[in-house]
């Protein structure tokens, strides 16, 4: 029997853990032959069944999840066709809720799984020819033979500290820039917009073997592991013991982490002061600074706690740090995630991260949609729409602002002077947003430089207080001295001043030096190697 496993991502630094993490449960299933046909969301779609009907496979099975949802179902729908003997399986987040509307929309599809995989699909493919003896496997949704829906509930791994390593299968794939390591499954939280709300039990990998998987991890030379937890420290105990271990891997590895700024006790913010530069990349999961926002979305932890967590967290300059808010959140409103980020930005995040709330199949919120007044997409990615406190063209300014936090505020190079403008002035946000918008660039791809000159030409004309800032900026970050942000800078045969103020670097007269003034024969200096040729000064000083 040929197994066709069709691993469609939404790019290729991206790579799923179904099929490494099922194929690693199935070494005694010798009679099974395994093919794979990788492909992004973006490849043509006649060209991937192509790749899929000359396997001539038995079984197609994938993963959907709401990005490749609509892509993959294409491809299938037509390998159907093509193959019309061949069994279609597919399992993942996407069919955590109802599925019959969808088994009948899409008759190709000859069966769902609904949940954790590992060890019902073995069972369903010792049998997967015969589906009068589906009925008994776990998590399986399917139209019988007179066309009834049948649905088998929700599959568990209990044992899953039993499970092999996903690592073990010569499918897990070690070429991308990261990997992703799920030491626990489950979550104590009960967020009701989350697939994971209120999957219990939680069920945890002894540090054996989470030490002996990174252990290979390391050996195959990976510098960013991705822990899938869903909350890092919902046992302190536990997070100690992790960082500890992390320690050892420590610096050629970086672990990204979601962490619950509300349940840091004070012996692991002992053991995150301690940690060395690099090693960790946090994820703080906020949502909204509004406690009838976090009280309706059934977010556990209290709203002081979390953002004395979330001070603490971003007060650690050795790891990132990056905060989340939600947009269309019931009874969260647009004045107020403009609020939220100044918040945030006054705390000194790495990163805000502005998403729309997207309705997940099998969460609580989509289940009270009509209740708690949202009307969402019923379509991937099931994005909100509106709700009673955000309007249609709220949200979309709410989408905008998220890109301009990614152009700007979390890209390193404008990070610092725009957090600073915004700080100092609270209408610089909606003005540069509006200023964006205005000229169409809000949605466009943007090079660095571009943005540089936006935000200067902006400054230069709506605030020219923040107009060296951005000078200074752009000067560090090594970008042209002859265009617009520079042109105040003087760069002939400049000479240090009696005294200043050393910001960094150690003077030599060997640097080439160039003065940007700020206040008459006020300002500062910035020394570039000559003989090396780097575009970023390595020396800054000023007399102001």
């Amino acid at each position: 029997m040929k197994l066709l496993w069709l691993d469609l991502n939404s790019s290729y630094a991206h790579s799923s853990l179904a099929l490494p993490a099922l194929h690693a449960q199935l070494a005694n299933h010798a009679s099974i032959t395994w093919e794979v046909v990788s492909a992004t969301i973006n490849e043509n779609c006649g060209m991937v069944v192509n790749n899929i009907y000359h396997q001539q496979p038995d079984i197609i099975a994938a993963t959907v999840w709401l990005f490749n949802h609509e892509q993959l179902l294409h491809i299938v729908s037509r390998a159907k066709a093509l193959l019309p003997h061949c069994t279609i399986i597919l399992g993942g987040p996407e069919f955590l809720g109802d599925n019959e509307a969808f088994l009948r929309k899409n008759p190709f599809v000859n069966c769902v799984f609904r949940g954790e995989g590992e060890a019902a699909f073995p069972l369903w493919l010792d049998a997967w020819n015969r589906p009068n003896a589906w009925n008994n496997i776990t998590g399986l949704c399917y139209l019988d033979n007179i066309n009834q829906y049948q649905d088998n509930g929700l599959a568990r791994v209990l044992d899953f500290d039993q499970l092999a390593s996903p690592e073990e299968s010569p499918f897990f794939n070690w070429s991308k820039p990261f990997v992703q390591l799920e030491t626990t499954r489950g979550c104590f939280n009960t967020c009701a917009f989350c697939v994971s709300g209120g999957e219990k039990p939680i069920r945890t990998i002894n540090m054996t073997t989470v030490r002996r998987r990174l252990t290979e991890i390391h050996r195959q030379g990976i510098k960013n592991v991705r822990v899938l937890d869903r909350t890092f420290n919902y046992d302190n105990k536990r997070a100690k013991e992790l960082l500890s271990l992390f320690l050892e891997f420590s610096p050629d590895i970086c672990f990204h982490l979601e962490i619950h700024p509300a349940l840091i006790s004070e012996e692991l913010k002992q053991e995150l002061v301690k940690t060395p530069h690099g090693l960790l990349h946090l994820e703080a999961g906020i949502q909204s600074l509004r406690e009838e926002v976090l009280v309706q979305s059934r977010r556990m932890g209290k709203l002081s706690k979390a953002l004395e967590g979330l001070q603490f967290l971003c007060s650690l300059s050795q790891m990132e740090t990056h905060a989340d808010l939600i947009a269309g959140l019931p009874l969260y409103r647009l004045s107020e995630i403009f609020e939220d980020i100044h918040i945030l930005a006054a705390y000194g995040a790495d990163e805000i991260q502005l998403e729309s709330l997207k309705l997940l199949p099998g969460t609580e919120m989509r289940r009270r949609a009509e209740e708690l007044g949202i009307q969402y997409s019923p379509l991937p990615p099931y994005e909100v729409l509106q709700t009673r406190e955000i309007t249609v063209d709220e949200l979309q300014t709410a989408r905008y602002l998220s890109r301009l936090l990614d152009g700007f505020y979390n890209t390193p190079t404008w990070r610092g002077v725009t957090r600073s403008c915004l700080l100092k002035d609270s209408t610089f946000l909606t003005a540069l947003l509006a200023h964006l918008v205005e000229l169409g660039l809000i949605d466009q791809p943007l090079s660095m430089e571009k943005r540089g000159l936006i935000l200067y030409e902006f400054c230069k004309t709506h605030y020219p207080d923040f107009q060296s800032a951005v000078s200074i900026a752009w000067i560090e970050a090594g970008m042209s001295l002859k265009k617009l942000p520079a042109e105040r800078v003087k760069t002939k045969r400049q000479l240090p001043p009696d005294t200043w103020q050393v910001l960094y670097g150690e003077y030599k007269e060997t640097l080439r030096l160039c003065f940007l003034p700020t206040d008459g024969e006020k300002g500062y200096w910035f020394g570039f190697e000559s003989e090396e040729q780097t575009i970023k000064p390595v020396f800054k000083a000023t007399n102001r």
